[in-house]
């Protein structure tokens, strides 16, 4: 009998809300009725709005706090796990593939410098190695190795406005993430080419991935497809569903 086929997507969402909404309640139950006051637990726009200021409260005081000089552990190769877990919001099954001699990655917003690159170009710059641990939002975490090219150092081949506030990441499984300009220049975000010193399979993200130790695991995006710097804040897949923007590790 054919298996049913299960929408991990839908299931994800609504697990969320109710986890929300359960924070929302844990909350006030230790006395966040007055800082939320006025808000009616059992009237859902009125939840939506109190998590949307709690959760804007934390992104701030999480973008105070992260520091370009402060890097996330490293580890070493004795410490990786293995095998690494395959993560996304579908199976393993429904990969896309891509023709890595035809891939290359869209460039817009606030740059100087738009023309698509080719994984040629990527290969032929710079690389930088890391073993870090990747922490996913479920509660599970795993330490990998990967390789490529810092984000900063792209940005500055690109002509990229780093005055801007965000870089906005699309995917061509139709994913989608951003992050700060401050974590786009940290040392230890990278566009991965390379996992465990062999070319990125399709498993994790293959053409591309981005790689930012210091962010949890739906803020590293995986087969990338475009980059944009922007001052429009862009949200995104999760982040639009009501995760945690700065999503800090």
């Amino acid at each position: 009998m054919k298996r049913p086929t299960i929408d991990r997507g839908l299931v994800a969402s609504e697990l969320r809300r109710v986890e929300r909404r359960f924070m929302l309640k844990s909350a006030l139950s230790l006395g966040g009725l007055a800082m939320l006051s006025g808000c009616a637990i059992d009237d859902e726009p009125s939840v939506e709005k109190a998590l949307a200021t709690i959760m804007g409260f934390t992104d701030r005081v999480q973008a105070m706090i992260f520091s370009r000089n402060r890097v996330a552990r490293e580890f070493s190769a004795s410490q990786m796990t293995r095998p690494f877990p395959f993560n996304a919001y579908y199976d393993q099954d429904d990969i896309r593939v891509v023709d890595e001699t035809r891939w290359r990655l869209e460039v817009s917003g606030l740059v100087s410098d738009r023309r698509p690159w080719s994984l040629a170009q990527f290969r032929a710059l710079e690389q930088q190695r890391q073993i870090t641990r990747h922490i996913c939002v479920e509660g599970w975490s795993a330490i990998g190795s990967w390789s490529g090219v810092r984000l900063s150092t792209f940005l500055q081949h690109i002509g990229a406005d780093t005055r801007a506030k965000y870089v906005k990441f699309g995917c061509f499984d139709d994913y989608s993430t951003s992050i700060d300009m401050e974590t786009a220049l940290h040392p230890q975000t990278i566009m991965v080419l390379d996992f465990d010193d062999a070319s990125l399979p399709p498993t994790y993200g293959a053409p591309m991935k981005i790689r930012i130790p210091t962010k949890l695991g739906y803020k590293n995006p995986k087969y990338l497809a475009s980059v944009e710097v922007t001052n429009i804040f862009p949200g995104g897949y999760w982040e639009n569903q009501g995760y945690d923007w700065f999503g800090g590790s």
